[in-house]
Protein backbone atom coordinates (compact mmCIF):
# COMPACT_ATOMS: atom_id res chain seq x y z
CA UNK A 1 0.00 0.00 0.00
CA UNK A 2 2.20 2.76 -1.32
CA UNK A 3 -0.24 5.64 -1.60
CA UNK A 4 -2.82 6.79 0.93
CA UNK A 5 -5.87 9.04 0.83
CA UNK A 6 -7.24 11.36 3.50
CA UNK A 7 -11.01 11.60 4.18
CA UNK A 8 -10.96 15.14 2.73
CA UNK A 9 -10.31 13.56 -0.71
CA UNK A 10 -13.47 11.41 -0.57
CA UNK A 11 -15.88 11.79 -3.50
CA UNK A 12 -18.35 9.58 -5.34
CA UNK A 13 -16.67 6.96 -7.51
CA UNK A 14 -13.33 7.18 -5.65
CA UNK A 15 -11.67 3.81 -5.21
CA UNK A 16 -10.12 3.11 -1.81
CA UNK A 17 -8.43 0.09 -0.20
CA UNK A 18 -9.53 -1.26 3.18
CA UNK A 19 -8.04 -4.46 4.65
CA UNK A 20 -6.38 -5.30 1.32
CA UNK A 21 -9.60 -5.15 -0.71
CA UNK A 22 -10.69 -2.50 -3.24
CA UNK A 23 -13.85 -0.51 -2.46
CA UNK A 24 -15.67 2.24 -4.36
CA UNK A 25 -17.41 5.14 -2.61
CA UNK A 26 -21.07 5.12 -3.65
CA UNK A 27 -22.25 7.92 -1.32
CA UNK A 28 -20.55 10.11 1.25
CA UNK A 29 -21.46 12.90 3.64
CA UNK A 30 -19.17 15.12 5.70
CA UNK A 31 -20.78 15.63 9.13
CA UNK A 32 -19.67 18.38 11.50
CA UNK A 33 -21.63 18.07 14.74
CA UNK A 34 -21.79 21.01 17.15
CA UNK A 35 -20.07 18.93 19.79
CA UNK A 36 -17.21 16.50 19.17
CA UNK A 37 -15.04 15.97 16.12
CA UNK A 38 -16.15 15.87 12.48
CA UNK A 39 -16.62 12.59 10.65
CA UNK A 40 -17.45 11.22 7.19
CA UNK A 41 -20.40 8.87 6.74
CA UNK A 42 -19.98 6.70 3.61
CA UNK A 43 -21.64 3.89 1.70
CA UNK A 44 -18.97 1.80 -0.01
CA UNK A 45 -19.15 -1.11 -2.46
CA UNK A 46 -16.65 -3.97 -2.50
CA UNK A 47 -15.30 -4.29 -6.05
CA UNK A 48 -14.50 -7.99 -5.60
CA UNK A 49 -17.77 -9.22 -4.07
CA UNK A 50 -20.23 -6.45 -5.01
CA UNK A 51 -21.34 -6.18 -1.36
CA UNK A 52 -22.31 -2.69 -0.15
CA UNK A 53 -21.81 -1.50 3.44
CA UNK A 54 -22.10 1.73 5.44
CA UNK A 55 -18.88 2.86 7.14
CA UNK A 56 -18.03 5.93 9.18
CA UNK A 57 -14.55 7.48 9.16
CA UNK A 58 -13.24 10.06 11.61
CA UNK A 59 -12.14 13.29 9.95
CA UNK A 60 -8.49 12.92 9.00
CA UNK A 61 -8.53 9.10 8.84
CA UNK A 62 -6.26 7.66 6.17
CA UNK A 63 -7.16 4.82 3.79
CA UNK A 64 -5.11 3.07 1.13
CA UNK A 65 -5.18 3.78 -2.58
CA UNK A 66 -5.72 0.45 -4.37
CA UNK A 67 -3.71 -0.79 -7.34
CA UNK A 68 -6.71 -0.46 -9.67
CA UNK A 69 -6.37 0.04 -13.41
CA UNK A 70 -8.98 0.28 -16.17
CA UNK A 71 -8.24 -0.89 -19.70
CA UNK A 72 -10.35 -0.42 -22.80
CA UNK A 73 -11.13 -3.88 -24.16
CA UNK A 74 -13.42 -5.42 -26.75
CA UNK A 75 -15.86 -8.23 -25.94
CA UNK A 76 -15.20 -11.12 -28.32
CA UNK A 77 -17.45 -14.02 -27.30
CA UNK A 78 -18.96 -16.04 -24.47
CA UNK A 79 -17.68 -19.57 -23.89
CA UNK A 80 -19.57 -21.53 -21.23
CA UNK A 81 -19.56 -19.38 -18.08
CA UNK A 82 -16.67 -17.19 -19.23
CA UNK A 83 -16.67 -13.97 -21.24
CA UNK A 84 -13.62 -13.37 -23.45
CA UNK A 85 -12.26 -9.81 -23.88
CA UNK A 86 -9.31 -8.55 -25.96
CA UNK A 87 -7.11 -5.52 -25.29
CA UNK A 88 -7.34 -3.32 -28.41
CA UNK A 89 -3.69 -2.24 -28.15
CA UNK A 90 -1.77 -5.36 -27.08
CA UNK A 91 -4.28 -8.00 -28.31
CA UNK A 92 -3.96 -9.81 -24.96
CA UNK A 93 -7.08 -11.74 -23.97
CA UNK A 94 -8.78 -11.74 -20.56
CA UNK A 95 -11.63 -13.84 -19.22
CA UNK A 96 -14.35 -12.78 -16.78
CA UNK A 97 -16.78 -15.13 -15.03
CA UNK A 98 -20.57 -14.64 -14.91
CA UNK A 99 -20.22 -13.39 -11.30
CA UNK A 100 -17.62 -10.80 -12.31
CA UNK A 101 -19.83 -9.63 -15.19
CA UNK A 102 -22.81 -8.92 -12.91
CA UNK A 103 -25.66 -7.10 -14.64
CA UNK A 104 -23.45 -6.31 -17.65
CA UNK A 105 -24.06 -9.89 -18.87
CA UNK A 106 -27.68 -8.92 -19.68
CA UNK A 107 -26.67 -6.25 -22.19
CA UNK A 108 -23.33 -7.18 -23.73
CA UNK A 109 -23.05 -8.31 -27.34
CA UNK A 110 -20.11 -9.28 -29.55
CA UNK A 111 -17.59 -6.55 -30.46
CA UNK A 112 -18.77 -4.16 -27.71
CA UNK A 113 -16.01 -1.84 -26.48
CA UNK A 114 -15.93 -1.88 -22.67
CA UNK A 115 -13.66 -0.94 -19.77
CA UNK A 116 -12.26 -3.85 -17.73
CA UNK A 117 -11.13 -3.09 -14.19
CA UNK A 118 -7.98 -4.80 -12.91
CA UNK A 119 -6.93 -5.05 -9.24
CA UNK A 120 -3.29 -6.08 -8.67
CA UNK A 121 -3.15 -7.20 -12.33
CA UNK A 122 -6.23 -9.46 -12.11
CA UNK A 123 -9.49 -8.67 -13.95
CA UNK A 124 -12.31 -8.05 -11.46
CA UNK A 125 -15.13 -6.33 -13.33
CA UNK A 126 -16.50 -4.62 -16.42
CA UNK A 127 -18.04 -1.23 -17.17
CA UNK A 128 -20.29 -1.01 -20.21
CA UNK A 129 -21.20 2.14 -22.13
CA UNK A 130 -24.17 3.93 -20.46
CA UNK A 131 -26.50 2.71 -23.22
CA UNK A 132 -26.56 -0.18 -25.68
CA UNK A 133 -28.52 -0.59 -28.92
CA UNK A 134 -30.15 -4.05 -28.92
CA UNK A 135 -32.53 -5.76 -31.34
CA UNK A 136 -36.00 -6.99 -30.27
CA UNK A 137 -36.23 -10.72 -31.05
CA UNK A 138 -39.59 -11.50 -29.40
CA UNK A 139 -42.47 -9.15 -28.71
CA UNK A 140 -46.27 -9.43 -28.69
CA UNK A 141 -47.96 -7.10 -31.15
CA UNK A 142 -49.63 -4.04 -29.62
CA UNK A 143 -53.43 -4.38 -29.80
CA UNK A 144 -55.28 -1.39 -31.24
CA UNK A 145 -57.52 0.09 -28.60
CA UNK A 146 -55.15 -0.84 -25.74
CA UNK A 147 -54.05 2.76 -25.51
CA UNK A 148 -53.93 3.34 -21.82
CA UNK A 149 -51.49 6.18 -21.22
CA UNK A 150 -48.06 4.77 -20.39
CA UNK A 151 -49.02 1.14 -21.09
CA UNK A 152 -46.10 -1.24 -21.62
CA UNK A 153 -45.47 -4.81 -22.74
CA UNK A 154 -42.47 -7.16 -22.32
CA UNK A 155 -39.95 -7.45 -25.16
CA UNK A 156 -37.09 -9.99 -25.34
CA UNK A 157 -33.83 -8.56 -26.67
CA UNK A 158 -31.07 -10.31 -28.65
CA UNK A 159 -29.10 -10.90 -25.42
CA UNK A 160 -32.06 -12.66 -23.76
CA UNK A 161 -32.86 -9.72 -21.48
CA UNK A 162 -36.57 -8.87 -21.10
CA UNK A 163 -37.48 -5.18 -20.87
CA UNK A 164 -40.82 -3.35 -20.64
CA UNK A 165 -41.44 -1.23 -23.74
CA UNK A 166 -44.29 0.96 -25.07
CA UNK A 167 -47.05 -0.80 -27.06
CA UNK A 168 -45.86 0.55 -30.45
CA UNK A 169 -42.57 -1.42 -30.38
CA UNK A 170 -42.41 -4.43 -32.75
CA UNK A 171 -40.10 -7.40 -33.36
CA UNK A 172 -36.97 -6.58 -35.37
CA UNK A 173 -36.71 -3.00 -34.13
CA UNK A 174 -33.54 -1.75 -32.45
CA UNK A 175 -33.92 -0.17 -29.01
CA UNK A 176 -31.54 1.90 -26.88
CA UNK A 177 -31.36 0.44 -23.35
CA UNK A 178 -29.81 2.17 -20.31
CA UNK A 179 -27.24 -0.34 -18.98
CA UNK A 180 -27.25 1.23 -15.49
CA UNK A 181 -30.99 0.82 -14.88
CA UNK A 182 -31.98 -1.77 -17.50
CA UNK A 183 -34.76 0.49 -18.79
CA UNK A 184 -35.92 1.26 -22.33
CA UNK A 185 -34.76 4.71 -23.50
CA UNK A 186 -35.80 5.12 -27.15
CA UNK A 187 -36.21 3.44 -30.52
CA UNK A 188 -33.17 3.66 -32.82
CA UNK A 189 -33.51 4.07 -36.58
CA UNK A 190 -32.03 0.89 -37.98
Amino acid sequence: MADTLDTSAFRRGLKIEIDGEPWEIVEFQHVKPGKGSAFVRTRIKNLLTGRTIDKTFKSGDVVGKPDVEEKEMQFLYKEGDHYNFMDNKTFEQTFLSVEQMGDAAKFIKDNTTTHIMFFNGKAIGVTLPNSMDLKVVKCDPGVRGDTVSGATKPATLETGYVVNVPLFINEGEILRIDTRTGEYLTRVAG
